[in-house]
């Protein structure tokens, strides 16, 4: 079980890839041409989309998957 420590040491190393790639310039990735989520196959919100247009999840989907409550 994940605490506090554990959470926000992975936002932190989250952030920092963030930054990283930004400044790495654009990315080889492909964008998903599904909007549906991997795992449960509901529709990813289109703000997470704008946010995260690489993401194959939804929000839960990846909380569940990353252990996190």
């Amino acid at each position: 079980m994940a605490d506090r420590a554990d959470i926000a040491n992975d936002l932190i190393d989250e952030r920092m890839a963030q930054a990283l790639a930004a400044r790495q310039g654009p990315r080889r990735h492909t964008v998903p041409v599904s909007d549906e989520c991997a795992d449960c196959g509901e529709t990813i919100p289109a703000a997470r989309r704008e946010r995260m247009p690489y993401a194959t999840r939804c929000v839960a989907c990846q909380t569940r998957r990353e252990g996190r409550r």
